[in-house]
């Protein structure tokens, strides 16, 4: 692409529609009011969308799968965070499964 001003109008519009919805959260919350149901789905959603971008990028790698390594390495801190753990042990943690797995020669 090489029309910088069609680029540069693009992230401004972008900026301000991101601007807009985070400043309309605040602005709109004492005049509505989602039911409890609502909030209850929301937060559900959340979860499973995270999930799913977790699934995605722990299992696929291009075009086929990632192999052995990395989902275990997923796997580890995954149940590293589940348990509390601290963040930067359970970063550490998958990270050297991965490596250490890869290491041994596990794709």
């Amino acid at each position: 692409m090489n029309n910088t001003p069609l680029v540069l109008v693009a992230i401004g519009v972008l900026a301000v529609g991101t601007f807009s919805m985070r400043f309309a959260g605040p602005a709109l919350r004492s005049r509505f009011e989602m039911p409890e149901r609502a909030q209850q789905f929301l937060a559900a959603a959340a979860i499973v969308l995270l999930s799913a971008l977790v699934a995605t990028s722990a299992l696929t790698e291009g075009h086929g799968p990632a192999g052995v390594a990395r989902p275990a390495g997923v796997l580890v801190g995954g149940i590293l965070a589940w348990r509390k753990a601290p963040f930067v042990l359970v970063v550490l943690a998958a990270a050297a499964t991965a490596a250490g797995l890869r290491l041994l020669g596990v794709p």
